[in-house]
């Protein structure tokens, strides 16, 4: 029986293993096994239990001697000891034997300079589809001669740890192992663990080896001029839904590098939220969930398997992945020029920042390493409704290195390039969640295409003194009434209370998390006071 090399990582005595399956006999093997039933559009629709988004409390990084000095340790990159490591390890794969195996090898990184070989072994045949839709797919040729691959993965959500005798939090577990490039996913369905596995690697070996800034962003590209836009944002912000452009090619949806040539895609695949999706806002999502996609958590009625993408009663977190060219204006293969715009997305639920402003080199640098936003329902286990956070890059807990490595390579590239950068609240207006409403989704994109196409080169700015940003007094599109946040609000005494307290935020956390910032930056936040 082939193995295809699982005895090279100890994995032995397994049933069947199946190597790069095509798309169809994966969706075959996953309803031969009871993981899923189809919808009416084709697609795989899935559930994944208790563990309906990331679980950031159980992720590890295995402290060796040769990246104990690299690591940023603290609450987001945990250590555990290469002792318990080996120990979860052993008892995993005792349980994967006498199992079917499911292997993808593919590619993360659409740059051939910087492309990286990833392995990804799965017990469930439903999450090997997913993954064969979200990385890079091998040519036949490219898999013929594919070798050893640079980083491995193994799957195993039917192995629950014991927390008492492993030393983790819960029977769920995600182990990173740089030195024997190797990681554990343990107990979670959840196919984001996986993917965002496969990210938080990049983002250690692309600055350490390559000097490749990795972005939790997503890209897209004017298809005439190539010019090219990157979206930063944490879950739910909008990077899926505002890079998914008609009028312009997607690059991608979620993780890039920005090299000296450019931008590319760490990935073939996108991985979309469901929830209230409609064919009118979002049509290229829409139609993408089709025969090969897997969507999980989404209510689907059992006899005429139509979806009810309205119903959260499972997670807010419904998600749906597919691969990039189901995507009628995709750019393949998922390489873009120097970014001209950036832009931060932000879900403000305070609903006191501005829709859209302009950001100079140091209030760029601050609000990238602030990292601001709203963690939205469902997104980690256990969020219930938006709550403030700050996460520093946007990503945080994919960024295994020291924020300023990232903070330092971005700051470096807009100086260079003349990057202009934009902060956008896709969050509330009107008031804070609960009370207003959620920024109107073609009100966002009329002002991102005014940013990306220079129309905010020649409009009236005000200079909003709370948050130290220049807001656009006018944009296409858009009700000028709009534009300022204070103007929205029905109670403007209750604006100015909670945007001092937002701002207030912003200064305390950047105080506590950046002592040593230079001061230039520092003072290019909001005032408290």
């Amino acid at each position: 029986m082939e193995t295809y090399g699982l005895e090279k990582l100890g994995i032995t005595n397994t049933g069947t293993v199946y190597r790069n399956l095509n798309v169809a006999r994966l969706v075959e093997e996953s309803l031969k096994r009871g993981e899923g039933i189809l919808m009416d559009t084709g697609a795989l629709a899935v559930t994944t239990g208790k563990y309906t988004g990331r679980s950031p409390k159980d992720k590890f990084i295995v402290d060796t001697a040769d990246i104990h000095d690299k690591i940023a340790w603290g609450s987001v990159n945990v250590a555990i000891s290469e002792e318990k490591y080996q120990n979860i390890k052993n008892k995993m794969f005792a349980y994967l034997q006498q199992k079917d195996l499911f292997i993808f090898d593919g590619f993360a990184g659409a740059d051939e300079k910087y492309t990286r070989k990833f392995r990804i072994i799965n017990e469930l045949a439903c999450q090997n589809l997913f993954i064969h839709q979200l990385l890079i797919r091998p040519t036949a040729e490219q898999l013929e001669t594919y070798g050893d691959a640079d980083f491995t993965l193994v799957v195993a959500p039917g192995f629950h740890c014991v927390p008492e005798a492993d030393g983790t939090n819960s029977e769920a577990a995600i182990i990173v192992n740089f030195s024997e490039k190797l990681v554990l996913i343990a107990g979670s369905r959840y196919s984001g663990e996986i993917k965002k596995s496969v990210f938080s690697v990049m983002n250690y070996l692309m600055p350490v080896e390559e000097n490749v800034l990795p972005m939790h962003c997503s890209a897209n590209m004017d298809p005439e001029t190539q010019e090219t836009a990157v979206f930063f944002g944490l879950s739910g912000t909008g990077k899926t839904t505002l890079s998914a452009d008609p009028s312009r090619k997607l690059i991608g949806d979620d993780e890039h590098g920005w090299s000296e040539d450019g931008v590319f895609n760490f990935e073939g695949g996108c991985y979309a939220k469901c929830i209230n999706l409609n064919p009118e806002n979002e049509p290229d999502i829409y139609n993408a969930i089709r025969f090969g996609s897997q969507v999980e958590n989404v209510v689907v009625d059992p006899e005429t398997r139509v979806p009810d993408y309205d119903d959260g009663s499972l997670t807010e977190n419904t998600r749906v992945g597919y691969p990039i060219d189901y995507i009628n204006n995709a750019q393949i293969p998922g390489k873009g020029g120097i970014p001209k715009v950036v832009i931060f997305l932000t879900a403000d639920a305070f609903g006191v920042l501005p829709p859209i402003s302009r950001l100079d080199e140091n209030a760029a640098m601050y609000h990238f390493v602030t990292g601001f936003t709203s963690k939205l329902a469902g997104t980690e286990r256990g969020i219930q409704e938006p709550q403030p956070t700050f996460s520093t890059l946007f990503g945080e807990p994919f960024m295994p290195l020291d924020p300023s490595v990232y903070a330092t390579m971005l700051g470096e590239k807009i100086e260079k390039y003349g990057t202009k950068v934009y902060l956008v609240n896709t969050g509330w207006s009107g008031g804070p969640y609960g009370v207003g409403s959620r920024m109107k989704l073609s009100y966002t994109r009329a002002m991102i295409t005014a940013a990306l196409n220079g129309s905010f080169d020649s409009v009236e700015y005000k200079h909003d003194e709370i948050f130290n940003v220049d807001v656009p007094q006018s944009c296409p599109g858009v009700p000028s009434e709009i534009m300022n946040p204070r103007d929205t609000w029905a109670d403007k005494d209750a604006y100015d209370v909670s945007a001092k307290k937002l701002a207030k935020m912003f200064a305390d956390n950047f105080a506590k998390k950046y002592p040593n910032m230079p001061k230039e930056i520092a003072e290019a936040g909001p005032k408290a006071e």
